[in-house]
Parts: C-alpha cells; structure tokens; sequence
C-alpha cells in the first residue's frame, strides 16, 4: 500500500517507533476505534484532521477505501501516541534522562502541528505538555541535586586539603602521614561533580602541600643519613678503643672506662639499620672478653683471699690467749712474731677486713694498756709528786698546830684547811699511782 501526496499538502510520514527490549517483538499499538471523531477523507481523497483551530489537511490516500485512509492515518497518531506514553513512563520511572526526555517531548509537542495522524492531537499536546513540565521539574531537581552534590565535593576537597596542608606543616610521624597522604589521593580521585575551575584550585593547594609534606621527610631522613653515618663512625672509633682494652690488666681503671665508652655509645645514636646490630656485637663482644677476664682473675683471688682470711683466723685464735698480766716483754714479743706472720699472709676479702683486722688491734691495744700501767707505776715523777704532797701537807699541820698554842685561831683553822686541801691533792697522787 502506498499513499500518495497531493502539491502543497504536508507529506504524510512514519513516526519512529521505541525499540523493543531484546528478544521481544515490536508490539502493534492499538487502532483507534472510531477515527472519524477526528478526521475525514474527502471525495478527492484528501485525508483532514479536525484541530481546535479547524481542520487540516494531513495528506492524500487514493490506495483504497475512505475509512481504510482514516485508519491508516489513525495508526500513526497511535504510533505517536505510544511513543509519547513511553517517554513518560521512562521519565515517571526515573530510568530516562530527564534533558532527553525534554527535548524529545518538545520536539513531538512542536511537531504536532504538521504531524501526519488522526486523532485526539489536543490531548496528546495536553499530555506532552504534562511530559514537558515533569521532565524541566526533573531536570530542576537534577541541577539542584547536582549542585548539593558539587558543594559537598567541594567541602569535602577543601578537608582533604586542609589536612594535607597540616600534615605537610606539622606531622613528624612520617610513615603514617605518608599512608594518610596516599589515602587522601585515593578518596579524592573518587569524589566527583567538582568544576574545572575550582577542582584545579584545590588540587594545586593538594599537591603543594604532599610535595611540601615530601620535601620535609626527605630533608628529615637526609639529616638523619647523616647523623647515623657520623654515628656509624663514632662508634667505630668507641669499638677501636674497647678492643684495644680487651688484654688490659689494669682491672679498676679499665672497668671504669668500659663503663664510660658505653655511656658514649649511648649517646652517639643510632648507626644505619643495617650495621648498628653489628656494631653493638663487636662492642659488646671486647667488652665481655673483657670482663670475662676480669672475672676469672677475680674468682681466683677471691678464692686466695678466703683462704688467707682462714689462716688469719688461725693468728687470731692464738693471739687471743696472750696474757700480757703473766709476761709483759714475752706477750709484746709473742705479738710481734704473730704480726709479721699476718703480714706475710697477704689480703683477705674485702668485707673480712675490717672484722679481722679490728681483732687484731683489740690483741695489741690490750698489750700496749698492760705496758702503760706498768710505765705509771714505776714513772719517778708521779712518786716525787705524792712526796711533795706530803711534805706540803705536814707543813700546814705544824702551822695549824702552833697558832692554836699561840691562841690564834683563826691562823689555825685557815692552815688546816689548807692541809685539808693538800691532802685530797695527796691521796689522788697515790691513787693514780696504786691504779698503775
């Protein structure tokens, strides 16, 4: 069938149909029942559609009966019709894209003015213009949720931002902060929405602040390369010197100083990772042997000195039976012998000494009180002394005596008194001299 076009008259054409989902056929759109309500064909074959604003010649079907042209052109408003119900649907639905749907609903709208169909094109212009509506309040909707979404791109670019900046101005935790740094990245390469202009901006205030964030650990970790190699060789030089002390027999001098060559290593720091471990093994290594040394000397010694505390022991139980009441001159003797024995015998342990050697000195301070007491009382002075005492006191006697012949009390009582005096001098003197 074939329809033909009359000059001046608007050429009669097919709408596009929707494309059916895959596997489905293309569904026939019903035919309007009764599409002289809105249309007729004339004796010349001229097919007219009635409009508010009259009708209007739609084209020419001369292929076959008037009704069979109403019906053909029926179909196509049907066709149109169908298109215009999906594009609603899939708008309604939220599936269609809310700018497509409204250029194509202002587009069919536009077009039904020299559209080539039957039917009720008023209602249809009703309903894409309700399509029109729906579709510019969806893309309203659109740019404002688009526009919510930019602002929430952007505040959320500026806090990635903003933390970058701190972070490259204040964070010494280098690893972590790097870990953040690359997360930070991550997120904002999935944050969208954001303009050219301003998405610049902000990823040059970014990256200025990760290059800072990288300037400032590298300088760091240059500066600590260089402390750890003035380290390294530092504490070459500490294990040079604990080496060369290792065979040193001088034990107190020599401890002291392994004890200040570890207080130096400590304070030298930290050498490169991968030689600090083997730099504290050789240290520690001179020093063990060292004081390994040290130690078997010492355990040696400690073992003679004991022995020497024994044999002391021994001089001191037979210096503690030596009576110098018996005889003086063979206890001082006695003594003597016994001391050069102990000198002889050598050291004894550190913590026996003053026990022992206090021991001793109780043996010779009671020998040396026993030779004073006898020195005493044999000193000539200390006898010439009570004589002189004696003398003085007989002498106020006889004057105490004569004065009371004399009648002169007073004269007596003071020279007695005096005699009284001289007495007590007398009597100590022979005290002094008994008790020696």
């Amino acid at each position: 069938m074939a329809d033909e076009i009359t000059p001046g008259a608007p050429a009669p054409h097919k709408m596009p149909l929707p494309h059916p989902p895959a596997g489905q056929d293309r569904p026939v759109p019903p035919a309007e029942p009764n599409p002289s309500r809105w249309g007729r064909v004339d004796d010349e074959g001229n097919v007219y559609v009635r409009t508010a604003d009259g009708e209007r010649a739609v084209g020419v079907w001369q292929a076959g009966s008037p009704d069979e042209g109403l019906l053909h052109y029926a179909r196509r408003f049907d066709d149109l019709r169908t298109e215009v119900e999906l594009l609603a649907t899939r708008l309604n639905s939220g599936a269609g894209d809310p700018k497509h749907a409204l250029s194509s609903a202002v587009q069919l709208r536009d077009g039904l003015a020299d559209a080539a169909v039957v039917g009720d094109l008023a209602a249809l212009g009703d309903r894409l213009d309700r399509i029109v509506a729906k579709a510019e309040e969806a893309l309203a909707s659109a740019k404002q949720e688009r526009e919510e979404a930019r602002t929430a791109a952007i505040a959320r670019k500026q806090a990635l931002a903003e933390e970058a900046e701190q972070i490259a101005a204040e964070s010494t935790q280098w690893k972590a902060a790097g870990d953040r740094l690359r997360a930070i990245l991550d997120e904002w390469k999935t944050i969208k929405g954001v303009d050219r202009k301003t998405d610049d901006e902000l990823w040059k205030r970014f990256s200025k602040a990760r290059e800072a964030f990288n300037r400032r650990r590298g300088s760091h970790f240059a500066e600590l390369d260089k402390q750890r190699a003035a380290a390294k060789a530092r504490k070459e030089e500490l294990i040079a010197e604990a080496e060369s002390l290792v065979d040193s027999d001088d034990w107190g001098p020599t401890a002291g100083r392994y004890k200040d060559l570890m207080a130096e290593w400590k304070a030298a720091g930290r050498a490169p990772k991968e030689t600090d471990d083997a730099l504290w093994q050789r240290f520690r290594a001179a020093q063990d042997k060292f004081f390994a040394r040290r130690s078997a000397v010492f355990s040696e010694r400690d073992a003679e000195f004991a022995e020497n505390a024994a044999k002391k022991e021994e001089l001191l139980a037979e210096a503690e039976k030596i009576d110098p009441a018996a005889n003086l001159e063979a206890a001082k003797a006695h003594l003597r012998r016994l001391q050069e024995q102990w000198d002889e015998i050598g050291k004894v342990p550190r913590e026996r000494m003053r026990e022992l050697d206090g021991r001793l000195k109780a043996v010779a301070d009671r020998i040396r009180e026993a030779e004073d007491s006898r020195w005493r009382r044999t000193d000539p002075e200390a006898q010439a002394r009570v004589e002189q005492f004696r003398e003085r006191v007989h002498q106020f006697e006889a004057q105490a005596a004569k004065a009371r012949a004399a009648g002169d009390e007073r004269r007596a009582k003071q020279a007695e008194e005096q005699a009284a005096q001289w007495r007590e001098w007398m009597v100590a003197a022979e005290r002094a001299v008994a008790d020696r």
